[in-house]
């Protein structure tokens, strides 16, 4: 898997992106209200972006279909729902993370924050639903759902020390 490289912004959410095989950098702008915003930037001045498509939650589920997450999305929709104050995030456990070589349960992700890892993504393979002695590794992607607030301090937890 290409690495992904995340940055927070404070107040805005978090942006994902990488280079493509081709060398152009591509993003994503996961909005605390769940809206999306897929980023090209210029191939020239790789600061400036040369285009932005701005999608709200259904779009960006039709969009994640349609390349190919229909696995873990049957194991979210189960949990999602159009309900006010809850968010889905999409965490990658970095290079020094206190949640890398520990179970689910070890970290106590739902007691902490109220938030719950409902999938994990490990080298494009999904893992619907983990139970609490799944054990999680550098480069793992956990889907979590929770309200804006757990999904900040889950944040919190797997973010590298």
């Amino acid at each position: 898997m290409t690495e992904v490289r995340e940055t927070r912004l404070p107040g805005v959410g978090v942006k994902h992106d990488f280079t493509t095989d081709d060398g152009r950098d591509v993003g994503v702008l996961v909005h605390r209200d769940g809206r999306r915003d897929i980023v090209v930037y210029d191939r020239d001045d790789p600061d400036t972006c040369s285009m932005q498509v701005m999608m709200n939650a259904a779009d960006a589920r039709t969009l994640a279909e349609l390349l190919g997450t229909s696995q873990v999305n049957a194991a979210v929709q189960s949990v999602q729902q159009e309900i006010e104050g809850l968010a889905i995030e999409w965490l990658t456990i970095g290079a020094g993370s206190r949640a890398a070589d520990r179970t689910i349960g070890d970290g106590e992700f739902r007691t902490k924050t109220g938030a719950s890892v409902v999938a994990v993504i490990r080298s494009d393979t999904p893992f619907p639903a983990p139970g609490p002695e799944f054990g999680l590794l550098q480069g793992d992607v956990v889907v979590c759902v929770g309200t804006t607030d757990g999904l900040n301090l889950m944040r919190d937890l797997v973010a590298a020390d």
